[in-house]
């Protein structure tokens, strides 16, 4: 995630102790941290959005952990101390257990988010995970009104998700915006921005399109459009920061946003600069996300490196605890792990040897880490190539033209 409240602003922000390594409880390094664990708890959903990773549908699907198991994974996963663990589906609240595991898993002392597209949040379910003490709750967006339903393939779900924000925020529950950003919604984002201070929604999260479930029959976006998305964004965390609006807005799967944001810096001389770069290169981009930053366990148990990349499979929660599969020493049986984590592990040289393309000669390798894996992945077949998602002009990338 690119914090851009934090970097642009300068404004301290409440993972920065994650993000960034500054605050209390902050690891000695990026590559230390403990796992984001991401728990796809069913794959069962409400809604067809035409995006969704894991090409979910309102039905069964045979396999998916019992109440005994589901326990069994807080109890662990609360031992192992993770920083933080998100509910995810298919819908989450579809699950007939939802809010027994939402109990269980903060009476174990976990913080807990939950990422749900709200068309199912009531007033009672919201007081129930305001009583919870649920961190936040991420509700998905992906436009205004019918761009929105188009999105979630069903009528009437921009304005179901748009109560669910308001049953929160009538208890004072803290609720987040997820947008997947994509050619269909780019060019609305300042209306999407808009309603979010219309809304008064406080944490707001941009995620590139990562193509993978039904997204893959999607597109990245351009350049053009995205470098436009994010001088959109940054002006509008400029406006709030003047106007005294705590907001926070982040990005996510795409780390050159943190190149992109320090080129910006650099042309405008900004006074935050030497800071940014500092706190970008302690977090070190993609080489320090899949596989060690943030982690998956799907709806069968199977453990990722993200929720993205469901065709790694490093361990089973149903045989094997999380934190056996998660441990390096436990990397000879996971080999793919292993290898991922050398992306983080190697000397600068050492990666660009092994990086093919744009990443292997880019002057911000080690505040990007060489993009978002999964995606370069996935339209490489190969761990090592470059991202297709990064935006960065050729002359923005050069070695020779470094100034920092």
């Amino acid at each position: 995630m690119i914090n851009l409240t934090r970097l642009w602003t300068g404004h301290e922000q409440p993972a920065d102790h994650l993000r960034y390594g500054h605050g209390h409880g902050a690891p000695g390094s990026a590559r230390k941290r403990r796992p984001i664990v991401v728990w796809n708890i069913t794959r069962t959903c409400n809604l067809r959005c035409i995006h969704c990773y894991s090409d979910s549908m309102a039905r069964q699907y045979p396999g998916e952990l019992d109440w005994d198991q589901m326990k069994a994974v807080v109890d662990d996963l609360a031992a192992y101390e993770v920083p933080s663990l998100l509910f995810s589906g298919g819908e989450p609240m579809i699950h007939p257990h939802f809010f027994d595991l939402v109990d269980y898993a903060t009476e174990k002392g976990l913080k807990l988010t939950i990422s749900t597209n709200g068309t199912l949040i009531t007033p009672e379910k919201a007081a129930k995970l305001k009583q919870a003490e649920v961190a936040y709750v991420g509700i998905s967006l992906d436009g205004i009104g019918e761009i929105h339903d188009h999105f979630r393939g069903k009528e009437g779900a921009f304005k179901a998700a748009v109560r669910g924000f308001r049953h929160c925020h009538d208890v004072d529950q803290k609720t987040g915006l997820r947008l997947t950003l994509t050619r269909h919604n780019v060019e609305n984002i300042e209306r999407i921005l808009d309603f979010i201070e219309e809304e008064e929604i406080k944490r707001v999260c941009f995620y590139h399109l990562v193509p993978a479930g039904r997204g893959s029959e999607l597109q990245v976006l351009d350049p053009n459009a995205a470098r436009h998305a994010i001088d959109t964004l940054i002006s509008r965390v400029e406006d709030w920061h003047a106007r005294g609006v705590h907001r926070e807005l982040l990005t996510v799967t795409q780390p050159a946003d943190g190149a992109y944001l320090l080129l910006r810096m650099e042309q405008e001389n900004h006074p935050n600069l030497d800071q940014a770069r500092q706190l970008l290169g302690w977090n070190g981009g993609g080489a320090n996300s899949s596989g060690r930053g943030i982690a998956n366990i799907d709806t069968q148990g199977n453990v990722h490196p993200d929720q993205f990349w469901q065709d790694v499979l490093l361990g089973n929660v149903k045989r094997t605890p999380f934190s056996t599969i998660w441990e390096e020493k436990y990397a000879p049986t996971a080999p793919m792990l292993e290898e991922i984590r050398k992306i983080g592990l190697l000397s600068q040289d050492e990666r660009r040897e092994r990086m093919h393309g744009r990443c292997r000669s880019c002057r911000w390798f080690n505040v990007c880490g060489g993009g978002f894996r999964t995606r370069a992945a996935f339209c490489n077949d190969d761990l090592w190539g470059s991202d297709p998602g990064c935006y960065l002009a050729e002359s923005e990338i050069l070695e020779e033209t470094l100034t920092a």
